[in-house]
């Protein structure tokens, strides 16, 4: 008898996002100590938040920085914001997730002028896990 597992949804790594004090230092060193190339740089009005990401330009790989607004101090360990993945079918995804027990953190939302929907699940280890709906869906 073949032990089958389930098959998950379509998923796409993304990118991994730290929490840094500032985004114009954290920019300057991964480009210029590391390589990386500036990849966006934006506002979240909806939740006080600056992001900008840089890339590998050999692998595409992606580092997203977020910037709390009055979030200058942390304590060791809270660097790590989110890992984020690409699903062809959010509402599909979560119900997947659901089905084996993850908690679900934020459910799906859109951000102000950004296409799709995203959601977050929270790992067993705290760690937020951002799904992006790479299928938006019409209002």
């Amino acid at each position: 008898m073949e032990d089958r597992q389930p098959t998950a949804p379509a998923m796409r790594y993304s990118h991994t996002s730290i929490t840094v004090r500032s985004i114009d230092e954290s920019l300057q060193f991964y480009t210029q100590v590391l390589g990386l190339v500036p990849a966006g740089r934006r506002r979240i009005e909806e939740n006080h938040a600056e992001i900008a990401f840089v890339s590998d330009p050999a692998t595409g790989a992606r580092i997203e920085f977020t910037h709390w607004d009055g979030k200058d101090r942390f304590e060791p360990g809270e660097q790590l914001d989110h890992i984020a993945f690409e699903v062809e079918d959010l509402d599909a995804a979560l119900a997947r997730a659901r089905q084996h027990g993850a908690r679900v953190g934020k459910p799906p939302y859109a951000l102000a002028g950004r296409p799709g929907r995203i959601a977050f699940l929270i790992d067993p280890n705290e760690v937020w896990i951002e799904l992006i709906d790479r299928a938006p869906r019409p209002s």
